[in-house]
Protein backbone atom coordinates (compact mmCIF):
# COMPACT_ATOMS: atom_id res chain seq x y z
CA UNK A 1 0.00 0.00 0.00
CA UNK A 2 1.15 3.56 -0.88
CA UNK A 3 2.03 5.14 2.77
CA UNK A 4 2.47 8.77 1.69
CA UNK A 5 4.86 9.06 4.41
CA UNK A 6 7.19 11.07 3.20
CA UNK A 7 4.29 13.66 1.42
CA UNK A 8 4.52 16.97 2.52
CA UNK A 9 2.27 19.74 0.79
CA UNK A 10 3.44 22.85 -0.20
CA UNK A 11 1.73 26.33 -0.13
CA UNK A 12 0.31 27.84 -3.50
CA UNK A 13 -0.64 24.89 -5.10
CA UNK A 14 -3.96 23.00 -4.94
CA UNK A 15 -4.04 19.65 -2.51
CA UNK A 16 -5.02 17.49 -4.77
CA UNK A 17 -3.03 18.88 -7.72
CA UNK A 18 0.27 17.70 -5.00
CA UNK A 19 -1.40 14.23 -3.98
CA UNK A 20 -1.80 13.61 -7.83
CA UNK A 21 1.99 14.73 -8.71
CA UNK A 22 3.19 12.79 -5.92
CA UNK A 23 1.81 9.19 -6.95
CA UNK A 24 2.93 10.63 -10.55
CA UNK A 25 6.37 10.86 -9.14
CA UNK A 26 6.50 7.64 -7.58
CA UNK A 27 5.34 5.74 -10.58
CA UNK A 28 7.94 7.46 -12.87
CA UNK A 29 10.62 6.43 -10.31
CA UNK A 30 9.56 3.48 -10.00
CA UNK A 31 8.65 4.06 -5.65
CA UNK A 32 4.83 3.15 -6.93
CA UNK A 33 4.52 0.05 -9.41
CA UNK A 34 1.03 -1.39 -10.91
CA UNK A 35 -1.26 -2.86 -8.86
CA UNK A 36 -0.17 -0.67 -5.63
CA UNK A 37 -3.19 -0.35 -3.16
CA UNK A 38 -3.93 3.31 -2.50
CA UNK A 39 -5.31 4.44 0.43
CA UNK A 40 -8.68 4.69 1.33
CA UNK A 41 -10.41 8.07 0.40
CA UNK A 42 -11.29 8.25 3.88
CA UNK A 43 -8.18 7.15 5.42
CA UNK A 44 -5.85 9.50 3.14
CA UNK A 45 -8.05 12.73 4.06
CA UNK A 46 -7.66 12.20 7.97
CA UNK A 47 -3.50 11.40 7.21
CA UNK A 48 -3.30 14.46 5.64
CA UNK A 49 -6.06 16.24 7.46
CA UNK A 50 -8.15 17.36 4.37
CA UNK A 51 -11.06 17.07 3.23
CA UNK A 52 -12.00 13.86 1.55
CA UNK A 53 -13.66 15.13 -1.59
CA UNK A 54 -10.30 16.60 -1.88
CA UNK A 55 -8.94 13.21 -2.14
CA UNK A 56 -11.81 12.28 -4.34
CA UNK A 57 -10.86 15.14 -7.06
CA UNK A 58 -7.27 13.81 -6.74
CA UNK A 59 -8.48 9.96 -7.33
CA UNK A 60 -11.35 10.61 -9.72
CA UNK A 61 -8.69 12.25 -12.65
CA UNK A 62 -6.16 10.30 -11.74
CA UNK A 63 -8.28 7.85 -12.88
CA UNK A 64 -9.30 10.20 -16.20
CA UNK A 65 -5.66 9.71 -16.70
CA UNK A 66 -5.53 6.08 -16.76
CA UNK A 67 -2.98 5.71 -13.59
CA UNK A 68 -5.57 4.74 -10.93
CA UNK A 69 -8.34 1.67 -11.52
CA UNK A 70 -11.33 2.03 -8.81
CA UNK A 71 -14.17 -0.53 -8.10
CA UNK A 72 -16.84 -0.40 -5.85
CA UNK A 73 -16.27 -1.54 -2.54
CA UNK A 74 -12.35 -2.03 -3.29
CA UNK A 75 -9.68 -0.37 -2.87
CA UNK A 76 -8.03 1.77 -5.69
CA UNK A 77 -4.97 0.41 -7.28
CA UNK A 78 -1.89 1.77 -9.85
CA UNK A 79 -2.39 0.82 -13.07
CA UNK A 80 1.15 1.72 -14.35
CA UNK A 81 1.66 -0.10 -17.92
CA UNK A 82 5.05 0.79 -19.61
CA UNK A 83 3.39 3.42 -21.84
CA UNK A 84 1.77 4.90 -19.11
CA UNK A 85 5.06 5.79 -17.06
CA UNK A 86 6.39 6.51 -20.08
CA UNK A 87 4.18 9.54 -21.09
CA UNK A 88 3.98 10.55 -17.25
CA UNK A 89 8.08 10.72 -16.68
CA UNK A 90 8.60 12.73 -20.12
CA UNK A 91 5.17 14.90 -18.71
CA UNK A 92 6.88 15.41 -15.74
CA UNK A 93 10.69 15.94 -16.56
CA UNK A 94 8.93 18.46 -19.47
CA UNK A 95 7.13 20.58 -16.88
CA UNK A 96 10.39 21.04 -15.03
CA UNK A 97 12.56 21.97 -17.99
CA UNK A 98 10.00 24.34 -18.41
CA UNK A 99 10.67 25.85 -15.56
CA UNK A 100 14.15 25.56 -15.59
CA UNK A 101 14.34 27.38 -18.95
CA UNK A 102 11.94 30.36 -18.30
CA UNK A 103 14.01 30.74 -14.91
CA UNK A 104 17.34 31.07 -16.87
CA UNK A 105 15.11 33.55 -19.33
CA UNK A 106 14.66 35.61 -16.34
CA UNK A 107 18.62 35.60 -15.30
CA UNK A 108 19.73 36.50 -18.40
CA UNK A 109 21.13 33.10 -19.66
CA UNK A 110 21.35 32.56 -23.81
CA UNK A 111 19.81 29.47 -25.20
CA UNK A 112 23.63 28.48 -25.83
CA UNK A 113 24.69 29.27 -22.18
CA UNK A 114 21.39 27.29 -20.45
CA UNK A 115 22.51 24.22 -22.84
CA UNK A 116 25.93 23.99 -21.63
CA UNK A 117 25.05 24.29 -18.17
CA UNK A 118 22.72 21.68 -18.92
CA UNK A 119 24.75 19.76 -19.88
CA UNK A 120 28.32 19.93 -17.56
CA UNK A 121 25.50 19.26 -14.81
CA UNK A 122 24.06 15.97 -16.25
CA UNK A 123 27.34 15.06 -16.31
CA UNK A 124 28.77 15.82 -13.16
CA UNK A 125 25.59 13.77 -11.39
CA UNK A 126 26.84 10.84 -14.26
CA UNK A 127 30.14 10.69 -12.50
CA UNK A 128 28.12 11.32 -8.67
Amino acid sequence: MITFSDFTAVEGMPIYLQIMRYIKQGVAAGTIREGDELPSRRALSALLTVNPNTIQKAYRLLEEEGLVTSRSGAMSTISAPPELVDRVRRELVEGEMRQMAAAARRMGLTKQEAHELLERLFEEEETV
